[in-house]
């Protein structure tokens, strides 16, 4: 008995191992993190690495799915921009978190162009809804201001703009 018990652990072991190395499972899984939500392919070949794939099994169903028009570099970083867009963040740091999500720079800057956005109007709205449509009263809250501005990736030009209209 205690030898039918081993055997049936390794058949179940090695199917187990088989499924990481499968690529139709692995394409299976990509399909599934891409209903919730766009992924560049850097992304998504490292998630499917993450839950155990091979990481050429991940590359090559990445790459199928590509072909397929099933996933995009350029959607995933146009729905990016205007997801951080949404969140008050300017264009510096979006070029620099889709830089580190492996997307390359040209489709990054067709991807910011799409948005349309008026990074001066944003910069404005920003730095009103977090300190109130009051100027700031000395140099040290300016400077405070500006600082959060920055860090919230707007250009400097951006944040100059953000307060002209005091």
């Amino acid at each position: 008995m205690q030898e039918l018990h081993e055997e049936i652990s390794d058949l179940l072991s090695d199917e187990r191992e088989d499924r990481f190395s499968f690529p139709p499972e692995a394409r299976k899984k990509a399909m599934d993190f891409l209903a919730r939500r766009e992924y560049g392919q850097t992304e998504l070949i490292k998630k499917l690495a993450d839950k155990g794939y091979d990481r050429d099994v991940a590359e090559q169903a990445v790459r199928q799915l590509t072909e397929e028009g099933l996933q995009s570099d350029q959607r995933f970083a146009e729905s990016f921009v205007q997801s951080r867009i949404n969140q008050g963040k300017g264009p510096v740091k979006i070029r620099l978190d889709l830089g580190q999500r492996g997307i390359g720079d040209a489709v990054i800057e067709l991807a910011i162009e799409a948005a349309g956005a008026n990074w001066f109007e944003l910069a404005r709205d920003v730095r009103l809804r977090k300190f109130g449509g009051d100027s700031p009263p000395d140099f040290k809250a300016k400077a405070k201001q500006m600082r959060f501005l920055q860090y919230r990736g707007f250009e400097q030009d951006h944040v100059q703009a953000a307060f002209n209209s005091d």
